[in-house]
């Protein structure tokens, strides 16, 4: 990364940087299993995912920082499955990163400009951050040059671009109305180029790696919802795969923070969870070296990996008045009535069924 961060990434495999740097095999092929995991593939695509590692070189990243609040370079630094130090950087060649790079100033874009020079069409964007439009971009630059001219240049120029986080990949927090600055998301900024949104508020790094892996794996990017979002971290709603959905399906709500319900990790649907309309792998995936989660903490998904989300999903406490899916997530306030009913209903059944049958088994 200009006088290079990590000299160690020049050249050779994938697996040929992680036993430089210590890793064994067995935490190399442990880290194969994770990443078949993360793209919902059977566990044996492992085998699969590590050829692929074993023969590929580090795929050449630049990442690019614009209105944003650095909030997924921390995910991406804080990473620990797998860990910046001893697998993420070695798996991705990053050659400009304004945040953790060793250069700065004018050797720090020399860096940036030798890649989209030396390396047309054949180095991955990563973006974070919106760019705004409005004035030209003025209240976004960079070493003098404003977001859009930057994105213009390096993502047109790239093999692809990984739109990391909601405002990267809609515009985010900046576009949220009034949008005073114009704030966009990359696909947006730059129509025509190759791009995969990541978003999330932050992004969760395992998806990032695990983007590229597949990549790597099968020559191909994964294949993209309609908002241009990997099925295999967006493709199911976070109400569906929730810890607390038998808690909705029962009609347990927490009507009050701190009530009984919460203290027993009832449903946080009452308390305004957006879970039922926002898709992503959180509950799969978690945070926080994979220990924990926003709702698994007591707290409602807020939907941040949604379009305008700030704008179409708050008042984040507020519940949402009809949530799409099947009958009962219709009206939550009957569901605990509606199943009791309907349980009640086949006990009374089956009592008169055995009424009928003087109480004999069917085997009788």
């Amino acid at each position: 990364m200009g006088e290079s961060m990590l000299p160690h990434q020049k050249g050779g495999t994938i697996y040929e940087g992680l036993v430089s740097k210590g890793i064994s095999r067995r935490d190399f092929l442990t880290f194969c299993s994770m990443m078949a995991a993360t793209l919902a593939l059977p566990a044996s695509f492992a085998p699969q995912i590590a050829e692929a590692l074993e023969k590929k070189k580090k795929p050449t990243v630049v990442w690019l920082e614009f209105q944003d609040c650095a909030g997924n370079s921390e995910a991406f630094l804080r990473a620990s499955s797998p860990t910046v130090k001893d697998i993420v950087l070695d798996v991705l060649n990053v050659e400009y990163h304004e945040t953790i790079m060793a250069a700065a100033g004018h050797q720090a874009e020399k860096s940036l400009e030798d890649v989209v020079k030396n390396l047309k069409g054949q180095y991955i964007a990563v973006v974070e951050g919106s760019i705004p439009l409005k004035e030209g971009g003025v209240y976004c630059c960079v070493g003098g040059r404003t977001a859009i001219d930057i994105a213009k240049e390096v993502c047109g120029n790239a093999l692809a671009t990984i739109a990391v986080g909601t405002c990267a990949a809609y515009g985010g927090i900046p576009a949220a109305a009034p949008n005073p600055t114009g704030a966009v998301g990359v696909a947006e900024a730059v129509p025509g180029i190759t791009v995969v949104n990541l978003p999330g508020c932050p992004v969760n790094v395992e998806n990032i790696t695990a983007t590229v892996v597949h990549f790597l794996t099968f020559g191909s990017l994964p294949s993209l919802d309609k908002h241009g979002r990997p099925l295999f971290a967006y493709g199911k709603r976070i109400h569906d795969n929730c810890e607390r959905r038998a808690h909705f399906d029962a009609g347990q709500f927490v009507r009050q923070w701190g009530d009984e319900g919460h203290r027993q990790g009832w449903c946080l649907y009452e308390m305004g969870c957006k879970g039922p309309e926002t898709f992503k792998n959180c509950p799969r995936i978690k945070y926080n070296e994979g220990t924990s989660w926003p709702i698994g903490a007591g707290h409602g998904c807020i939907g941040c990996a949604e379009p305008a989300f700030w704008d179409r999903m708050s008042p984040f406490y507020r519940r949402l008045p009809h949530p799409p899916g099947f009958g009962v997530e219709k009206t939550a306030d009957k569901v605990g009535a509606g199943l009791a009913a309907v349980t009640g209903a086949a006990i009374v059944a089956h009592g008169i069924g055995r009424i009928v049958s003087g109480g004999k088994k069917e085997s009788e």
